[in-house]
Order: C-alpha cells, then structure tokens, then sequence
C-alpha cells in the first residue's frame, strides 16, 4: 500500500484544520541571559540552553549551568519539559529541538509549551523539521533572525490526537533506528579512539624517531580558493574546502596543483579550537587537487621505509602540531612545526599490520561510503522520505506568517 493511500485510509474523510503555534500553545516564550561580567550567576545546578545545543534531536542536558541568583538577575526562566524548541538567532535559526527535563533558555530560543489536548509534542517536532527551510527563510537581517512573532504565526495542520499519535509512532520507529545507529558509531569512534593511541604510541628505545623533514618532503598550495564553491559537505580553513570524508576537493578547471597517490595533506590553519587543525587526508588516487597555501602537502622520500598511509595516521591531529592551538586564537602552523615532527620507524610489517587495522575502524566510522556514517545517512533519509509523505497534508490558501 502507498504511503499516500495509507494516510487517505488513515484520515477516512476527516478534515485537516492549519492552527498556528500560538493556537495549540499554553506559551510561547524565550529565556535570557545573565551577565557574563558576573561569576557568580555560573556554574551552578540549573541547565541554561543555547541555540548552538539545538539540533534536531532531545536535549537531556546543556554545556553550561547557570545559578539561582543568575536566574533572578536575568530574563532566564523555566520551561517544563518536552517544549518544542526552536533556534531563533545566526547560524542556528529555524533548528529544531525537545528539552527532556526542566531548564532555562537564552534569549535565542522559542520555547513552545505544547498544549497537548490539541497536539501531540513529537508530532509538531516532526512537522517543524520539515519545514526547517522554510522557517530559514523567514529570517531577516545580516544574521538572518527570526522573532517570537514570527514563530506564533507559523502554521501546521492540526488532524485528530490519534492521527497525530499514528504518525508519531510512524517517525519515532525510524528516529530510533537512527539513534541506535548513532549510539553504536559513538562507541567503535571512542573504540577506534583508543587503539589508534594503543597502535601509534612507541617508546624510544622501541623503534627509530627521525623527523619528518629526513623522511618526506612538505609543500604547500597557493591562494586560489577564490575559484572554488563548497556544498556544505568540508571543513572551511582559510576558504579552502577539505572534504570531512577524509577527500580533498578536486578541481581540473583552473589554478590546480598537481598531487600523486599516496601523497598526505595536511591543515594548516584552524580557528580557536577547531576539529580541523593538523587533520590529514591521504591522497588515493592519482590526480590533481587543489590546494590553498594553509594546506600542506607531504610525499614520503624515495628508498625511505615508511609506508605513507602510516605515516598519514601517526600525523592526524598528533599532538605535537596540536600544542601549537592556544585555543584562544587562529593557529597557523608553519612549516618548520609540521616537518620537525618526530616519526616513528617501526619495521614495514608492523606499519603494515597497524594500517590494517586502522583502516578497518576508518571504514566503519568515517566512511560515507561504507560503515556506519553511510547507514545513518542513509536511514535519515528513509525518515525524511516518509516523514514527508506522511505530514504532505492539502495546505490552505494562505500558510505563511502574516
């Protein structure tokens, strides 16, 4: 049976009225935020929400808590559990999240305290998740905000409790899915985590140390980037785009540098603790790619015994680049940091039965082609396939915000 003659089955001739939020709400409201300038309105007990916390999932706890005396001192207030968050300011504007216990919000946030004798909670998430474009695109402003004025009048169609409680049931099984599969990737990253350190950390007497410049030569890209667009899917250092796959960006048209296979790139430049610092992609096939002068590239030396691929999983982020980040600035790496690294010489047999294993655990959970990242990409889009189907409702004559 189509999901479209499901729905029709389901419905059984009832009409699908279109409220808006402020129509199905007890409240609407946003929170506050204490003055920073006063230590002692932090580190309290009492969870304080920020929109960069809100991301389409349940949020069980906040990064930051703030005290008694902040909440009194500030337009911070309670909000009882399961409201219907939505991110309001910036990068974050139109996200959607549930708070799973009682907390306080900044003033970034909508909190909608859902009425549930008109809607059930997960059934309005579902709903505005899908439409978290449109929501986008209501922002104004060179930061693109949206206000509490504009959240109260978004409209969503309103069937029967038990309608809304068959499409929850619907959605959930396939939120779920996708959570295990997350919950399983967290683990075998923490897995892979602990026996790439256990696999790469040698004593001196262990093996021969030599510096990276006695075994490879370095090089880097030119200022180009200009040239090249970015579809979301890399990390941005410098307006360079590094694919967050573990691919650089291939570029044939103009201003390309030639790399070969096995060559290793290497980021040179981050923002304050940024994940991208020291990070290094391994070239696999023989090509050109192009190359900003903030990414390094690195080519093992001929008759050297060292197997490139190794040698591209002892640099990832190894900390000997990484205590260069003082976390409070830009980090630029020079040349002379990234090829006075010491690298371990282990015997080829050993290099090559510790990229085996290493390999393994990429593949499982860095790959989007393979692994675990592909199943949740994968199983994500299931849900928003059906998650569409099922919430496409005939839409009045008028939907927008007034």
């Amino acid at each position: 049976m189509s999901q479209l003659g499901y729905m029709e089955k389901l419905l059984d001739g009832v009409k699908v009225e279109w409220k808006s939020l402020d129509d199905i709400a007890i409240k609407i409201s946003s929170g506050g935020t204490p003055s920073t300038g006063v230590a002692e309105y932090y580190d309290g007990n009492i969870p304080w929400l920020r929109t960069q916390e809100v991301d389409f999932d349940e949020i069980w706890d906040t990064g930051v808590k703030i005290t008694e005396s902040g909440l009194k001192n500030s337009s911070a207030k309670w909000i009882p559990e399961n409201c219907i968050i939505i991110a309001m300011y910036g990068a974050t504007v139109g996200k959607i999240g549930i708070n799973k216990v009682p907390m306080t919000t900044n003033q970034a946030c909508a909190n909608i305290h859902i009425d549930e004798k008109v809607a059930h909670y997960r059934y309005v998430f579902h709903f505005l998740y899908s439409q978290y474009e449109y929501i986008k695109s209501l922002g104004t402003g060179s930061q693109t905000n949206i206000n509490a004025g504009i959240v109260k009048k978004l409209k969503i169609p309103t069937p029967p409790l038990n309608i809304q409680a068959e499409i929850v049931r619907i959605l959930d099984t396939f939120t779920e899915l996708t959570a295990e599969l997350t919950a399983e990737l967290t683990a075998r990253q923490q897995q892979y985590a602990y026996y790439r350190e256990q696999l790469l950390t040698f004593g001196e007497g262990e093996v021969i140390w030599e510096k990276l410049e006695d075994v490879a030569n370095f090089s880097n890209g030119k200022g180009h980037e200009k040239d090249i667009s970015t579809d979301g899917r890399y990390v941005v250092v410098n307006s360079k785009f590094i694919s967050t796959n573990g691919n650089a960006v291939k570029y044939s048209d103009k201003q390309i540098c030639p790399l070969f296979i096995n060559d290793i790139l290497i980021v040179m430049s981050d923002l304050p603790n940024g994940k991208a610092l020291a990070k290094t992609f391994f070239v696999e096939e023989d090509d050109k790619y192009t190359l900003n002068q903030r990414i390094g590239s690195i080519t093992v030396k001929n008759n050297v015994n060292l197997l490139p691929k190794f040698l591209c999983y002892f640099l990832n982020r190894t900390p000997q680049l990484l205590k260069y980040d003082d976390g409070a600035s830009q980090t630029n790496l020079r040349k002379g940091q990234i090829v006075g690294v010491r690298i371990p010489i282990p015997p080829l047999s050993e290099q090559e039965r510790i990229v085996t294993i290493l390999d393994k655990f990429d593949a499982l959970t860095m790959s989007l082609t393979e692994g675990l990242p592909r199943e949740i990409e994968l199983r994500q889009q299931q849900y928003e396939y059906y998650r569409d189907q099922l919430l496409s409702f005939p839409k009045p004559e008028v939907v927008a915000h007034d």
